[in-house]
């Protein structure tokens, strides 16, 4: 089949890569005149594990393709994917100008009947918006050109998208009619060989479904953040109360881990966006305003026990940084913990020498370019060159590399034996017995 893919940031780029990769031939569409070019040479401007390979191989063969042109791509194909940004306002709705902007788009270039898919994670009823935009750049024109608004939510964990994309769970897939079903269930069947992955529902439930599931997952980590403050409070290990309850097959191991907050491009934004929505339609979201609220408290944890174990004032004092990104396998750092921890620090007169293996480049862009300048933040190119002179080690981004750290060099390495452990991936008793203090997350 053949496919436009509107965008080319975290969503579009991937599920385009995807598609080509099982036979599809898929132009992706961006303004950024740069991006695209960059892109033809094979520079991506994200990192995902295995997708450079995914993209320049299919590019190759060419069934996947590049272009700043809508109107020329449409041409060639009648599946029409919108994956462009909602970024939140300052009053946490999603912004949908760019959304629109595409849909217009389509209405002014549309010959013939196509479907046009909301791939961005939108609010609820913003299907009939893009309908209702398409329509009225048509009826500009004085044509009569019939089409579908499909909602198809991504369901990405950055890290591992290549395998959540090829070997979905279920394929959500919102269309009130039964031309658009057909042409979804045969543009994913290649991705359904064992089973049959598509749950089809209508276009509101499936704008629903993909705030649902973000919100629950936000839900679960900040019931476990919760949870280990009061651990913290009560003298309990929080970590084995966490096996206690993940072994009971109702609630399960996945995202019940405590640390210093959640962050990335979607559930933060989702629930936010998912509070604004509820609260315009008159009903107030207690429960998720709570899970918002725990997460902005559990982002300043880690610098509110520095602050315990070394007093307000940091200056003179250098602290170590184990990882930027908001998590493993991606260099988004968009909402990450650590992006709060290192502005309290730097504030507080501190030094900070910090280590991520690939989202090293995004902090530049993250913080004040006079903070590098100054030496206030310096990135290393080797974690343990981090711990040189430090005060303390902070580890924010549960990199595997970071799992078993060299305590002996450690010590040898920094001023203070120190260890602040975010995401709970230490022994204490082993951190202890090698001479560190040790602060975890609810233990």
């Amino acid at each position: 089949m053949n496919i436009t893919m509107i965008g080319t940031g975290y969503v579009g780029l991937v599920s385009g890569a995807c598609f080509s990769e099982m036979g599809s031939r898929v132009t992706c569409v961006d303004v950024d005149e740069k991006k695209i070019e960059n892109l033809k040479k094979g520079i991506l401007p994200i990192y995902e594990p295995g997708l450079e390979a995914m993209v320049g191989q299919n590019y190759r063969e060419g069934l996947l393709g590049f272009s700043t042109s809508l109107a020329h791509a449409m041409k060639s194909s009648s599946i029409y994917f919108i994956a462009v940004g909602t970024p939140p306002g300052e009053d946490g709705s999603a912004d949908l100008s760019y959304v629109l902007g595409v849909a217009a788009e389509i209405g002014k270039n549309l010959e013939s009947y196509a479907v046009i898919v909301d791939k961005s994670t939108v609010p609820v009823g913003t299907a009939d918006k893009v309908r209702a935009t398409v329509q009225r750049e048509l009826d500009l024109r004085g044509v009569e050109v019939g089409f579908d608004v499909v909602s198809n939510p991504e369901f990405l964990k950055e890290g591992a998208a290549l395998n959540d994309f090829m070997k979905p769970d279920r394929i959500i897939v919102g269309a009130d009619t039964a031309r658009a079903r057909k042409e979804m269930k045969r543009l994913y069947a290649p991705f359904s060989r064992n089973r049959d992955k598509i749950i089809f529902m209508s276009v509101r439930d499936a704008e629903m479904t993909k705030y649902a599931a973000n919100s629950m997952l936000a839900t679960k980590i900040s019931f476990m953040n919760e949870v280990a403050n009061i651990c913290e409070h009560l003298g309990v290990d929080v970590e084995n109360v966490r096996k206690g309850i993940g072994s009971d097959s109702r609630i399960g191991y996945c995202f019940i881990y405590p640390g210093c907050g959640y962050g990335g491009s979607c559930f933060p934004k989702d629930v936010k966006a998912l509070i604004r929505t509820s609260t315009e339609m008159g009903f107030d979201p207690r429960l998720l305003t709570a899970v918002e609220e725990r997460n902005q408290l559990q982002k300043q944890r880690l610098f509110q026990k520095i602050v315990s174990r070394f007093g307000n004032d940091l200056s003179g004092l250098s602290f170590a940084v184990w990882g930027l990104a908001f998590k493993p396998g991606t260099d988004d750092m968009r909402e990450a913990s650590s992006i709060v921890l290192i502005t309290e620090l730097v504030k507080a007169g501190a030094i900070v020498r910090a280590y991520d293996p690939v989202a090293k480049n995004e902090a530049r862009r993250e913080f004040p370019p006079h903070w590098f300048e100054e030496k206030r933040l310096v990135l290393v190119e080797q974690p343990y060159d981090a711990l040189d002179g430090a005060s303390a080690m902070i580890l924010v981004t549960e990199w595997k590399m970071f799992r078993q750290p060299d305590f002996n060099e450690m010590k040898e390495r920094m001023a203070e034996r120190v260890i602040f452990d975010g995401r709970n991936q230490y022994d204490p008793e082993e951190a202890r017995e090698s001479g560190f203090d040790y602060f975890g997350i609810g233990r």
